[in-house]
This record gives C-alpha cells, structure tokens and sequence, in this order.
C-alpha cells in the first residue's frame, strides 16, 4: 500500500510541477481540493489566497516555460501515515527560491492538496 501511495503522490506533485512550471491551469486545478488555502511569505511579505485566486494568478502570467527557464522543481520528501500525507518541495522558478509544503489527504482514494504553505528562500 506504501508503494501505491507514494507513486500516486508522485504523480499528483508532477502534476503540480507541470501545471505551475508550464502555465497549464486544468492539471493545476485537479490537484487541488476545493478551495485550498495557500500561506506563505515571498520575502517578508505574507501572501494568503485560496487555490482558485492563485490558478487564476497562474492563467495570468508567464509561466517559467514561456520565459525560457530550466525546469529544476524537484521533491525533497514525502511522509506518509494512513490517508494524509506531507509532501515538502523545491520550486525554484521566477526568480524566486520557493519552498513548498503541502498537506495532502487521500478523498475518495485520489490525493489530494487540502493545504499549501511556502516560502521564498535567499
């Protein structure tokens, strides 16, 4: 059941990665569960937004591909115990240095993001 978990939660991140990395809004969405807090802090400055204003943000921007940037995100670790999980996450992109925390718990056995919190890193 472990392995099971960690390749759907591997997949959920990629997911994540690819709808972020490549302005991709639906594979973004589908990551989420409805109206998912995110937290953070983007150099001393608190951000707070619900997971459809910060697609939204997405949809309105350049996405790190069409700015030509190497795709570096990567997964740093992934605990998992019963039906949530925390997955902890590099996102470098835009030139910011993002650290990324997401809760995730399994709703109708798909993963999913309940909660985000992150922040920017000199």
């Amino acid at each position: 059941m472990y392995k099971e978990n960690i390749t759907a939660i591997e997949l959920l991140v990629t997911n994540y990665f690819e709808g972020i990395f490549y302005g991709d809004t639906q594979k973004l969405q589908s990551c989420f569960h409805n109206n998912t807090p995110i937290y953070g802090d983007i150099k001393g400055a608190d951000y707070f937004k619900s997971s459809e204003n910060y697609i939204e943000g997405v949809a309105n921007r350049q996405s790190p591909n069409d700015l030509k940037e190497t795709f570096n995100m990567k997964i740093v670790g992934v605990d998992i115990m019963g039906k949530i999980a925390m997955a902890k996450l590099h996102v470098p992109m835009l030139g910011y240095n993002y650290y990324d925390y997401l809760s995730l718990t399994k709703i109708e056995n798909e993963w999913k993001i309940v909660a985000k919190i992150f922040t920017h890193v000199e």
